[in-house]
């Protein structure tokens, strides 16, 4: 299978600056945790465990502990409706070529992770944006949701807490979402890889697989948790006909995470109130010192804080636009942060006057230093 994939944009864009920058103040992961700091979490029992982990081959679906600890952060699902895959992005990868096929039709909301529109087009898959409304908080509306909607849709895949917003659709939204896909037959895909960072629980939406027996639920450890390093995403679903073909697709590329990733990951999930937590309390104390950030630059800024997860999308009021400025920011003073166009969409138009700001790890106070030493030397903007 021979996908004509264009450059995923995001990510080219990291392999030039994300590790070249100084201050890598974009980031979409929330603190990460040390082998230490977790390992602490961990008991005596499975400390002595860990150093004794034998580095063979874990079975394709996961391991029977971290499927049974994931399983239970759902209200309805049992460990045999969860699939482990090296990070969200292989489960991804699957599900947008698995669930919906070329000439039939798929909706997704924009602005997204540029992977859940890049595949399904690349397959042959009839695709329709609905642009979340940016006059309205990124609101997702559900009048636009049914306009979209075709006798030939399979799918409507959604991303909340939202990448690149931040954006968090109130509870009878998401439960009508819910609602129009099962009325219509439709799968409902949901990305929710930042659930957990809400600092007002009652933005905390229901798991999509908790709502539908054929919904399904995408998740990592990477974002809310804060362990990107360990690679492991699951999907979550009751439509066990789905995960054995996930399965069955999966022995095709990554076969099996790492032993020690799978361990580790579900002393992450089994300790996982007590780490988003902790990274909630970062996002609070950070969303303190960037709002007070961008009241001093109002001038230059509008700044609306997340309704969850960790990552923001302030529009840049300066003349030579959100582009230029992040560029000439990351050359200049080696502040990384990731401009609108980057979010660009086939689908429907991304504002380009807007830029991706991470707010879930600790001390951002030196790269905003940065950036007001670049603001007052002579920039454009300055």
């Amino acid at each position: 299978m021979r996908l004509p994939l264009p450059d995923f944009r995001l990510e080219s864009y990291f392999s030039r600056w994300e590790f070249a920058a100084e201050h890598h103040l974009t980031a979409s992961d929330a603190q990460t945790l040390t082998l230490a700091e977790l390992l602490a979490l961990a008991t005596d029992e499975d400390r002595a465990a860990f150093t004794d982990l034998p580095l063979s081959y874990v079975p394709t679906w996961g391991t029977d502990r971290l499927r049974a600890a994931i399983a239970a952060t759902y209200d309805t699902c049992d460990p045999a409706d969860v699939l482990t895959f090296a990070g969200a992005e292989e489960a991804i990868f699957w599900l947008m070529q698995l669930l919906v096929g070329p000439g039939e039709h798929a909706v997704v909301t924009v602005p997204n992770y540029q992977a859940m529109e890049t595949l399904p087009i690349a397959s042959g898959v009839q695709v329709s944006g609905v642009l979340l409304d940016e006059a309205d908080g990124w609101r997702l509306d559900l009048d636009r949701v049914r306009a979209a909607l075709r006798p030939s849709t399979r799918l409507v895949a959604v991303n909340f807490p939202n990448n690149p917003t931040g954006a968090v659709p109130d509870p009878s939204t998401w439960q009508g979402l819910a609602e129009l896909c099962a009325e219509r037959g439709i799968r409902l895909v949901a990305d929710e890889v930042f659930r957990g960072l809400e600092l007002d629980p009652a933005r905390r939406l229901t798991q999509a697989a908790d709502m539908s027996p054929t919904a399904v639920s995408v998740n990592v450890l990477s974002k809310s948790y804060g362990l990107p390093g360990l690679r492991v995403g699951w999907v979550a679903t009751r439509d066990r006909d789905v995960l054995r073909s996930l399965e069955r697709h999966k022995q095709y590329t990554s076969i099996c995470n790492a032993g020690p990733s799978e361990f580790l990951g579900a002393i992450a999930v089994e300790r996982g109130a007590a780490i988003h937590a902790r990274n909630r309390g970062i996002v609070a104390d950070n969303l303190a010192t960037f709002g007070a950030f961008f009241a001093v630059h109002k001038d230059l800024f509008e700044w609306t804080p997340p309704d969850g997860g960790c990552v923001a999308f302030p529009r840049y009021l300066g003349p030579e636009g959100a582009g230029a400025f992040c560029r000439n920011l990351v050359e200049t003073a080696g502040v990384l942060l990731l401009p609108g166009d980057i979010f660009g969409s086939d689908l429907a138009p991304v504002p380009a006057d807007r830029f991706r700001i991470g707010v879930g790890r600790r001390d951002p106070g030196p790269a905003l230093a940065a950036i007001d030493r670049f603001l007052g030397r002579g920039h454009p903007a300055g």
